[in-house]
């Protein structure tokens, strides 16, 4: 959409931001109640890694991550007059730009495990939305910080596309950003495993 509104890179940034921006605040407010609002493979991992998670669920959460960000991919191709898939074209690489995903996803696990130890988990959609739109504009890589939103945006060849080729050096950046933060999350929130069953909101138990 941004692209058919305008030819303004800083402009089409914006739109995309807002629209991301939006709907996690939308998204993570609905789904929060019923698995935690985890969208992102990073976030599932590291929630099991200090026992949020029990081990039978961590494979579910992330096929159904990877499921509907290929659907909401193919839909929104489509939506737009494109191929439902439709390979992105669009280079992303270089050092600079890893390090800028490896930053976003560090920083968005400090966010969220932050949020949530604080007692504040009503506040996440609105933090980590926050977090997310800033990110676009302070991180080179404008903050993919998701492995299953990487692989999605490869089949779209729209502003918001990654080429297949430049997308493994994200996965890598971002699983990179997770390994730190878990050390980093450690230090700074020693009492982690006590509510990390809270990530990202509370969510129904069995």
């Amino acid at each position: 959409m941004a692209t058919n509104l305008t030819d303004n890179v800083a402009l089409q940034l914006l739109c995309n931001t807002a629209a991301t921006a939006g709907g996690l605040v939308a998204l993570i407010s609905a789904f929060g109640p019923v698995s935690g609002a985890h969208f992102n493979p990073v976030v599932t991992i590291a929630d099991r890694v200090f026992g949020g998670m029990p081990n039978r669920d961590v494979f579910p959460y992330i096929a159904s991550q990877l499921l509907g960000m290929f659907v909401g991919v193919m839909v929104a191709n489509l939506m737009f007059g494109l191929s439902a898939i439709d390979i992105s074209t669009k280079t992303r690489s270089g050092g600079g730009i890893w390090l800028g995903e490896i930053v976003a996803t560090l920083g968005l696990l400090l966010v969220i495990f932050g949020v949530v130890r604080s007692g504040k988990s009503s506040l996440a959609p609105f933090v980590v939305a926050g977090y997310i739109a800033a990110a676009y504009f302070f991180t080179s890589s404008t903050s993919f910080a998701n492995p299953a939103i990487t692989l999605g945006r490869s089949l779209s060849d729209s502003f918001a596309g990654i080429a297949p080729k430049s997308a493994p050096g994200f996965i890598i950046a971002q699983f990179v950003g997770m390994a730190l933060a878990l050390v980093a999350i450690r230090i700074v929130f020693p009492d982690v495993d006590e509510f990390a069953d809270e990530i990202l909101m509370l969510h129904e138990e069995d």
